[in-house]
């Protein structure tokens, strides 16, 4: 079972994240941020990964702390669940469309974490929850993770396309660089023995 439980609290934040990597895309997410909850179940409807976010953060400062522990709960379940990373395919890419919008995901589930986050929003905010909010989430979702991340958005108009397109593109990359290779299932996916460290 490739699957863990996170509990995650601090003076800001209290958060459990149960996680599947081999589930069904089934999920229950309560953040009490709205949009960020409709994001987190759209990464694991797209990526097949089962789950489970409860999250109670000081929401009358400011999103912030939520959205970014969350980020780190669910990226340190997703480094749990895959354990040494043996046996993984470790690449992942995807091109998603959402009517005007384009936006690329690639990933290399390396043991590395790096972020490049080239994406621009118009609008200074969706909903309630700020846009410079989402790269902070991808930020602590890699480094926990351990996963060296690149979200470029093409093009597009629509804010709400853009952030979602980033979610869903992050979600299909992830499901196929975690699928495990039948020609490699037994090995670690780097001629080094070991994913992480030095390149």
């Amino acid at each position: 079972m490739r699957s863990a439980q996170i509990r995650r609290e601090t003076k800001e934040t209290k958060i459990e994240v149960t996680l599947d990597l081999d589930g069904n895309g089934v999920y229950d997410v309560k953040t009490g941020i709205g949009f960020l909850d409709h994001m987190l179940e759209q990464l694991s409807r797209h990526s097949l990964m089962d789950l489970t976010v409860k999250a109670v953060g000081d929401l009358h400062i400011d999103f912030h702390h939520t959205t970014e522990d969350t980020g780190i709960a669910i990226g340190e379940a997703v480094a749990q669940a895959l354990g040494d990373r043996r046996g993984i395919v470790r690449y992942g890419a995807a091109s998603i469309p959402m009517d005007e919008t384009l936006t690329r995901v690639s990933l290399d589930v390396s043991n590395r974490p790096y972020l490049i986050w080239k994406v621009n929003f118009t609008k200074p905010k969706l909903g309630e929850m700020d846009t410079e909010l989402f790269k902070e989430w991808f930020q602590a979702f890699a480094q926990a993770a351990g996963i060296t991340l690149h979200v470029e958005n093409a093009y597009g108009e629509n804010n709400h396309h853009i952030v979602e397109s980033c979610y869903k593109g992050l979600a299909r990359a992830l499901r196929q660089a975690i699928e495990i290779d039948p020609r490699a299932a037994s090995s670690v996916p780097s001629t080094k023995g070991v994913l992480g460290g030095s390149l």
